[in-house]
């Protein structure tokens, strides 16, 4: 979790099996413990999305990108009539519910405006839960049976030590290129949020950590320290939709398979931010799960049919998420492809 420093969580589930195939023995139930005691959290940070954050993480974080997602929320909060006045007495009266280690679900902070005088209705909860989010004031809390609660930041998570903006600029830039890199400038800058001129600037605030290397007329950089280039083939992946494999780039074309072009109709998205099976480093098709008696059935969809080899790399994979889930999963693969 540390090494990638964020990742995309807004669909909780596929956010633990993200992080469940980089971590050696985590388990589905193991995520939701260490996530319910507040070893992980999960806040709006970077893009105007949800992600899973560190504890000593998330005030720099916050502190750095936050201002920046407000400012390109100001069109939608004139929409939804959402002013100043209104966001400072929602937080008021978030933070009057949350004190004393109370932990409220969305539904409760919609009830506690409602109570005020102030319209929950559509899109304005989740958006006052946003901005008090980006506002650093509240933070994810337990789980409560299947429905996500907010505590009081101040109160969930212990004091860390405070970075000046060019040290988080500098630190953020850093750890990107080192868990992501291979990478391009353009894609530190969508993943992070943060403007070209800060990109640049957290490049060479990086200094010696990171090399740079041309690739295709492209500038690429990474970890300094890396230990080479290790070979995929023979390894599968079923990886959720909006990975930091294929959500983690502007340019995604390096992650589609050079011999097999990439097919939109299988994904749910369209795109390569759906559930996607990948073989020796590319995007081969798409997988879907359904639950069945006793086990969970997860249905494989590839364009063209998979050699023996890459078929029994997909069925390890199968096997490591059953590991994860502590429960049986079964590949189903359709006769049509």
């Amino acid at each position: 979790m540390g090494w990638f420093t964020a990742v995309q969580s807004q669909d909780y589930a596929g956010a633990k099996w993200a992080l469940g195939q980089r971590s050696r023995e985590a388990t589905d139930a193991g995520i939701d413990r260490l996530f319910n005691r507040g070893a992980i959290l999960r806040t709006h940070v970077m893009r105007p999305t949800w992600h899973f954050v560190l504890p000593e993480d998330v005030r720099w974080l916050v502190g750095l990108t936050g201002p920046r997602i407000r400012l390109g929320l100001a069109g939608r909060y004139r929409e939804l009539e959402l002013d100043e006045t209104t966001v400072t007495r929602a937080n008021a009266l978030f933070a009057a519910a949350l004190a004393g280690g109370r932990q409220l679900t969305r539904a409760e902070l919609g009830d506690v405006l409602a109570a005020a005088r102030i319209s929950p209705e559509g899109q304005r909860l989740p958006h006052l839960i946003m901005r008090a989010e980006l506002d650093g004031l509240v933070v994810s809390g337990s789980r409560r049976g299947k429905q996500l609660t907010y505590a009081l930041l101040e109160e969930r998570v212990p004091k860390a030590r405070a970075m000046e903006r060019a040290e988080a600029v500098g630190e953020l830039t850093r750890r990107y290129f080192r868990s992501h890199g291979p990478a391009q400038l353009v894609d530190f800058v969508w993943w992070s949020g943060v403007t070209m001129a800060d990109g640049r600037t957290g490049i060479t605030l990086a200094g010696d950590s990171l090399e740079r290397q041309e690739i295709d007329g492209r500038e690429y950089w990474f970890d300094a320290e890396t230990d080479g280039v290790h070979d995929a083939t023979g390894v599968a992946h079923l990886l959720p939709n909006f990975d930091e494999y294929t959500v983690g780039y502007r340019d995604r074309t390096a992650a589609i398979h050079a011999d097999h072009p990439f097919e939109p109709a299988l994904h749910s998205f369209g795109s390569v931010l759906s559930n996607v099976v990948v073989v020796g480093g590319g995007v081969r098709g798409a997988w879907r799960r359904r639950p069945a008696r006793g086990k969970l059935v997860v249905e494989i969809r590839t364009p063209r049919p998979l050699k023996r080899a890459e078929a029994s790399a997909v069925q390890e994979a199968g096997r490591r998420m059953g590991r994860f889930l502590e429960r049986e999963v079964e590949l189903s693969w359709p006769k049509t492809t």
